[in-house]
Order: C-alpha cells, then structure tokens, then sequence
C-alpha cells in the first residue's frame, strides 16, 4: 500500500505494485505513475488521507469548505487539459477516462475538483485542448497574456 498502515486496509487503496510517486521532470515535478495498465471506465483506486479546512498544496477540494490533503498518491496527479483520469471526490474514487497503458502517468483537470487553486500556473501539457493557463473553476484569469508571467510568479 502506499498509504500508512493508520488508513486501514481498503483493498482499492493504491498499492506500491501498481502505483509509484515519482520524480517526472524539472516543469512537472513528482507525479504518479502507474506501473499497469488500466481500462476506460474502470475505478482505479479509492483516495484517503486527512481533511481539512483549507486550500494548500497537495490538497483536492472535497466541498466548498473541505480538502482532502493526500501526500501519498492523489496529492501528487498531475495535470493535463486532456486527462486519462476523472476523481469523484464524493466517492473518493479514481477512474480511467480511456484505457492507461502501464508505465504513464496520470493526469487529471484540476478544474474539475477546484474552484480555486493553491497556485495557478502556465499549463505545458501540450495537448490540443489545452487552455495555456491552469486554474481552478472559479479562479480570475488573467486578462492579457503578458500578465501570465506576473500571476505565475505571486
């Protein structure tokens, strides 16, 4: 398991044989890789780890006023405009949006769970459908492109 013994043992926590939070590069940082393939529609894992009150990072916005701060596994998804991973955070489920070969990373929308990012930040995922600029739901975009710079840098 990568979560601590303290979490329980629930046979969908993400295991370390399947699961690894690695170093991806010096844009990304650490993310997690999975080490087999999953499929389109299939729940990959169940999150756990404590709620608070508040925004930081590493933390999944639960409701308007809970965060699930996870620094075991989903604290550590990167993001992509064009994820392979969609979190009901209801549920505190993982779920394949399309089939994951092993040895990739998962990449979710922190749009999709955020209304407001820890920090925003020039998005590099590269896809087609990529934004440029990653923020939660409810964040201010910057008006001009010149101020991305300036936000990033806050």
């Amino acid at each position: 398991m990568l979560y601590p013994a303290s979490y329980g043992h629930n046979p969908m926590f993400p295991k370390a044989a399947d699961f690894g939070v690695v170093y991806k590069d010096e844009v990304n940082g650490k993310g997690v890789k999975c080490y087999r393939a999953f499929k389109r529609g299939e729940v990959i894992a169940h999150m756990n780890g404590e709620v608070i009150d508040e925004i930081r990072q590493h933390t999944l916005q639960i409701t308007s006023d809970r965060h699930l701060f996870d620094p075991y596994f989903s604290g550590y998804f990167l993001h992509s405009c064009s994820p392979n991973i969609s979190l009901d955070m209801a549920s505190l489920t993982v779920t394949a949006l399309r089939d994951i070969p092993a040895d990739n990373y998962l990449y979710m929308d922190y749009a999709e769970t955020e209304d407001y990012l820890f920090k925003q930040f020039p998005c590099s995922c590269g896809s087609r459908q990529c934004r440029g600029w990653v923020s939660g739901k409810n964040d201010r975009m910057p008006a001009e492109p010149a101020q991305l710079a300036n936000v990033a840098t806050r």
